[in-house]
């Protein structure tokens, strides 16, 4: 009997780990695929297979596209549309994280009467897409002077995610006993003195997170950037500047190029997740222990 269940449990977790190579070699391709475009001599959109394997022997390899990305700037600036986002990255990133400790801390420890009304309304604002309201939120802007600004960016990317990551926050505020505070303020501390050094220290998972997200709304998008910088190739960010390179008139030339920017993008993401990945998932669990 025993062992009946043994042999049914191993050929249950063989199909498991089995369907789960598939799904993980499914996800890869793209990937792979890209990877392989970037470092193309030729530059063809389509090819045959083997022109594929062609493209990984050594013989076959060239980081012309990388460098040509970089020196011929002529009629697509990556390295300024690398700056911008950069720069809107890291503004955001801060001020964003800012926002959402901020936040999150003050519904978590203070006690007010609209306490509940507010994260209501901020919880109901969360389950509408934000696509829905990009078009107003661009006649706004453009009604302040402020279409076509990295400013603009940085300001619509805080605010949504400090709207959509707080109640996640919040949850890992909670789990931190409010008796240190307490005993922190009996010993003549304030609520800012026990925020920046008591509780903070105790949050780096949820700050890391936070950071990490407010860092990669920016960096990957390309919906709400394209809409506000419309046709001011100087100040797209690289998800814009990049679906460009596809358009009819110039996908020929510069798909592999394409392919070549796309890389780029994901090495600083790679990075920072690789990097911070432990706290990433501490940060996750420990804010959904509580509501």
């Amino acid at each position: 009997m025993i062992k009946s269940m043994k042999a049914r449990s191993r050929i249950a977790n063989t199909v498991i780990y089995v369907f789960l190579s598939v799904l993980g070699v499914i996800w890869l391709l793209p990937i792979a695929w890209l990877l392989l475009r970037s470092f193309q001599e030729t530059p063809q959109v389509l090819g045959n297979p083997v022109a594929w394997i062609n493209t990984i022997l050594p013989e076959s390899y060239s980081f012309r596209n990388f460098t040509r990305l970089f020196t011929e700037t002529g009629q697509f600036n990556y390295p300024q549309w690398y700056l911008n986002t950069f720069v809107v990255a890291i503004f955001t990133c801060l001020l964003a994280t800012s926002l959402v400790l901020m936040l999150s801390y003050t519904f978590s420890r203070l006690r007010f009467k609209a306490r509940k009304g507010f994260m209501n309304v901020g919880l109901i604002l969360t389950m509408f897409p934000g696509f829905m309201t990009m078009i107003a939120v661009y006649h706004i802007l453009k009604a302040f002077g402020m279409e076509q600004s990295h400013v603009s960016l940085v300001l619509v990317y805080s605010t949504t995610a400090m709207l959509a990551q707080y109640i996640l926050a919040k949850g890992f505020f909670d789990t931190i006993p409010r008796g240190m505070d307490e005993a922190a303020m009996l010993d003549g501390a304030t609520k800012n003195q026990v925020f920046w050094k008591i509780t903070l220290p105790m949050s780096k998972p949820i700050v890391i997170y936070t950071a990490l997200i407010s860092f990669m709304a920016p960096w990957v998008d390309f919906i709400f950037a394209a809409i506000i910088m419309r046709d001011n190739y100087d100040k797209y960010t690289l998800a814009v500047g990049l679906f460009r390179m596809l358009e009819r008139e110039y996908i020929s030339t510069w798909f592999t190029r394409f392919c070549a920017g796309a890389v780029l993008v994901a090495i600083p993401i790679t990075i920072l997740f690789v990097i911070s990945q432990r706290y990433y998932v501490e940060g996750i669990t420990g804010g959904s222990t509580k509501g």
